[in-house]
């Protein structure tokens, strides 16, 4: 999200320091050390000015993360020290964005939250009753005995809780979840993601839910008596050639024997296999300067490194997090409206066909469908999409089947076409390939040829459109469609070629305008109604409903 263009209500700079907090961010004078800013009292954000922030003429600004900013909205006391505390450099009350009421960083159930280290909002341990926290220990000493017995791999405590117990014998105030290693007995990458594979099913017959983060990480879900998930991360340690590699992204030299054999090591007083030499590990990890304390670290990864587990292990979820952070972000309502294009699709298929929805979201169109009679299938990656598509359903007594699908992903593509493949669905993807990556729009297109070919349903899809001549109705061009960074134009002409390529008709097409992910309104949305014939055809009648005659050279002639 772009910063507020609105005139600003600015804090004055607290005295003798100079340091200011306004919409932009907070602007230090110099270039301190790491910084803890906090809001009416809470804990919310640390940062380094000379490594977050930019030069202006009074200093350093360091722009607010962008996961916050739709919070800033109201007033709020705002304190920013060091990080012990006893430097106070700001704390004043602050007006954000013309808003009146008090400022509320809080997740749904009203608790807390904070940034973390890769920059998504979470709840941190400082915020954490002491009862729940015991939850955690326990449950992460659960998860390491059913790694070590159940699946049969070296785990170790690591990370903040391994830093944590190493440094203090407790939990990271500012950390929020717990994060585990394991030692693969391969070398090879694809063996490593074979038995990483042979974890999460032994993981899952134990009675975890999981998630799966990467062909080396999976992230366990333990429950919380306070509501909440506690997120258990499994990260995949292992050598090649020579070289330590252990996600998340850290790569270099760690000799086996500070790994293995594997020691104990006790946070609040709960014991843990930890590393052989624990220290050195967290030199590894952290760097040199692990002893002192910095809430706002960063990591700082060998590129090279980070390059080889991308290709090895990675791929299928780069936007994840932040379609999470959309779907669970301040003020974001679940549309109870099907959306036009849901009306489009129903009036082309048959009373009771069964429709597939993929990327249905918080499965409103699903909805809409279930209650106009259609057995209903909802497909989405994000989990937290899943979760709220199952809840409305469930709500208005609609049996729908909510299924994990995740387009770069070619497993679950796979499974998922032999699925449709016996059971044939209408497909329907509502602005769903524009936020696609040019290898999952092939497995989307893969998936629907699987789905399709050779039955008598159909594909539609409806995205933002890049048309040659149509423009806002202010005469600029058109804007990148919302969320921002997450969903972009796409040419109809492309999109025709990637049909016809993997062996599609596309039968009908409509420009006109529409609405975006965020329902805001949208100059141009293209919508096609597609076919896989058993034996692919080149050209089919097309028919083309158009804002301005700009957009008619997208129709295909008899």
């Amino acid at each position: 999200m772009s910063a507020p263009t609105a005139e600003r209500t600015t804090a004055p700079p607290t005295p003798a320091t100079g340091v200011r907090v306004d919409d932009a961010g907070v602007l230090v004078p110099g270039a301190p050390g790491p910084l803890v800013l906090r809001v009416d009292g809470t804990y919310v954000w640390s940062f380094t000015p000379a490594r977050d922030g930019r030069p202006e003429r009074d200093g350093l600004l360091v722009a607010w993360p962008p996961v916050l900013r739709p919070y800033l909205k109201g007033r709020a006391r705002v304190t920013v020290t060091d990080v012990p505390g006893s430097t106070v450099l700001h704390d004043a009350e602050v007006s954000f964005g013309g808003g009146a009421g008090p400022v509320a960083i809080v997740d749904s159930s009203g608790h807390p939250l904070c940034v973390d280290k890769v920059g998504h909002l979470t709840r941190s341990f400082a915020d954490t009753a002491h009862e729940v926290r015991e939850e955690i220990l326990l449950g992460t000493q659960r998860a390491l005995r059913d790694l070590r017995e159940g699946a049969g791999v070296e785990a170790y405590l690591n990370y903040g809780a391994l830093l944590g117990a190493v440094r203090d014998g407790a939990m990271i105030a500012h950390d929020s979840d717990t994060d585990v290693c394991y030692v693969s007995k391969h070398e090879s990458p694809a063996d490593v993601i074979a038995e990483s594979y042979r974890v999460e099913r032994e993981m899952l017959r134990r009675g975890w839910s999981l998630l799966r983060m990467s062909g080396g990480d999976i992230k366990l879900l333990l429950p919380l008596s306070d509501g909440r998930n506690c997120h258990i991360d499994v990260f995949v340690a292992f050598w090649v050639r020579g070289t330590f590699y252990q996600l998340g992204n850290r790569s270099g030299q760690l000799e086996r024997s500070a790994v293995l054999p594997l020691s104990t090591i006790e946070l609040h007083g709960h014991t843990f296999p930890a590393p052989a030499d624990p220290e050195a590990m967290l030199a590894f990890v952290y760097g040199p300067g692990w002893r002192v304390p910095d809430p706002s670290f960063t990591y700082a990864d060998p590129r090279a490194g980070v390059r080889r587990l991308d290709g090895w292990l990675r791929g299928f979820r780069t936007h994840m997090g932040r379609w999470t952070e959309f779907h669970i972000g301040p003020g974001r309502q679940v549309r109870l409206r099907r959306s036009p294009f849901a009306v489009w699709v129903r009036r082309q298929v048959g009373a009771g066909d069964p429709i597939a929805d993929i990327g249905a979201g918080a499965g409103c169109d699903a909805l809409f469908y279930g209650r106009k009679g259609h057995p209903v299938r909802a497909y989405d990656y994000s989990r937290v999409a899943r979760s709220r598509a199952r809840g409305l359903t469930q709500r208005n007594c609609v049996a729908a089947r909510i299924d994990k699908l995740i387009l770069g992903e070619l497993r679950t593509v796979l499974l998922t076409g032999a699925e449709l493949a016996r059971d044939p669905h209408h497909l329907t993807a509502r602005l769903v390939l524009g936020a696609l990556e040019d290898h999952e729009r092939d497995n989307f297109w893969r998936l629907a040829r699987m789905a399709l070919r050779g039955s008598d349903r159909s594909l539609f899809v409806e995205f933002s459109a890049r048309v040659p001549g149509v423009v806002a109705d202010d005469g600029s061009r058109l804007d990148t469609p919302g969320p921002d960074h997450l969903v972009h134009r796409l040419s109809p002409r492309t999109v025709r070629r990637e049909v016809e390529a993997a062996g599609g008709v596309v039968e009908l097409v409509e420009i006109a305008p529409g609405l975006d992910v965020t329902e805001a309104e949208d100059p141009a949305v293209c919508r096609m109604r597609i076919t896989f014939p058993a034996h692919a055809v080149t050209s089919a009648v097309t028919s083309a409903v158009t804002p301005t005659p700009a957009a008619l050279p997208e129709r295909t002639q008899p």
